[in-house]
């Protein structure tokens, strides 16, 4: 299994917030790689999935803004990729609808990032773009899939074509013969009325070859057009399904990722804030925090700046408290 993967389920089996943070401050101040950097070069997208805040105008166009310039990503480069342990490229946005992913990812070689990743909807990207990102040293892709069956793909993912996503799966396992590590991921996430249908989904994708299958509970985001996020009528056939796709998934040798019963049922989680402490995020209206200026800062100066090494060691001796899930901290369990 990749080490990326492996280090989810070594922070699932480490209970202690003090113990991860201890680790984290040690990483931080010998000079060594433990954050991910999650890059939307251009917040826009080309569907209107509806359990996505793009199917909500009113957040669209809040949203929409310009594109990264080339000089931006060369100062991103700088200031993070040395110290970063993955590279997410589309985060909460469409990476197809920015030309100079490429760049992005020959930059973050050159600084040696281990694990460069993007997450897309694959409606926009034709052969020749998947091989240059290939060619560049992506390492994985993650491609949305709301609904197994053509009917349920399109109704949830609007303005998309379910022969598109199938045309760049097709060409992704063809491409993998040549670049046999690159790994294929695919992100569904399910609700009450696309749930039953996974258990379709090795069957449906026979033909196609993907590494990693993770499930995503639908959860809310703002006013958009689905807003059917109940899970008390259907919790007993999601835990019903999740066994048989865990089970099937060891069948094909995919890694499997979703959170369980319990995960889904409990209100609070522990010791969430380690994932804000190593979640870098940056778009072209935000750089990691409010006060990082991106024209004279790097992370070390900043860090020397804040004192967030001493702020690092502070948390190791706090007193934890319980916070509220969310979508990204969800205690997903790797298979």
């Amino acid at each position: 299994m990749n080490k990326i993967y492996t280090l989810i389920r070594f922070n699932r089996f480490i209970k202690s917030q003090r113990i991860k943070y201890f680790g984290i401050y040690l990483l931080h101040i010998f000079g060594k790689r433990y954050f991910a950097v999650f890059l939307d070069p251009a917040l826009a997208c080309n569907l209107r999935c509806k359990m996505c805040y793009f199917s909500d105008d009113n957040i669209r166009k809040a949203k929409q803004s310009r594109m990264l310039t080339g000089d931006e990503v060369a100062k991103i480069a700088g200031a993070f990729f040395h110290r970063a342990l993955k590279l997410q490229i589309g985060c909460g946005a469409e990476p197809s609808l920015f030309p100079y992913n490429k760049e992005i990812i020959r930059l973050a070689k050159e600084k040696r990032v281990p694990y460069i990743s993007m997450t897309t909807n694959a409606n926009r990207f034709k052969e020749n773009d998947w091989a240059e990102l290939l060619e560049a040293g992506l390492d994985e892709v993650t491609l949305s899939l709301h609904g197994v069956s053509k009917a349920t793909y399109e109704y949830f993912m609007t303005n998309a074509s379910y022969e598109a996503f199938l045309h760049s799966l097709k060409i992704l396992t063809d491409l993998k013969k040549d670049y046999p590590a690159f790994k294929v991921r695919l992100n569904y996430t399910v609700n009450a009325d696309n749930l039953q249908e996974l258990s379709l989904l090795f069957d449906t994708l026979n033909d196609f070859a993907f590494d990693i299958l993770q499930i995503r509970p639908i959860q809310a985001l703002g006013n958009t057009a689905y807003n059917n996020f109940s899970w008390d009528a259907i919790i007993e056939q999601y835990d019903q399904v999740i066994d048989m796709l865990r089970k099937e998934s060891a069948n094909h040798n995919v890694t499997f990722i979703a959170p369980s019963k319990k995960d889904l049922t409990e209100k609070e989680n522990k010791g969430s804030s380690i994932f804000e402490s190593t979640y870098f995020y940056i778009s072209p209206k935000t750089c990691w925090t409010d006060d990082f200026d991106l024209n004279t800062d790097t992370y070390e100066s900043y860090a020397h700046r804040t004192h967030l090494g001493k702020k690092l060691l502070c948390e190791v001796f706090r007193k934890t408290k319980s916070t509220n899930y969310t979508t990204r901290n969800l205690n997903y369990k790797v298979q």
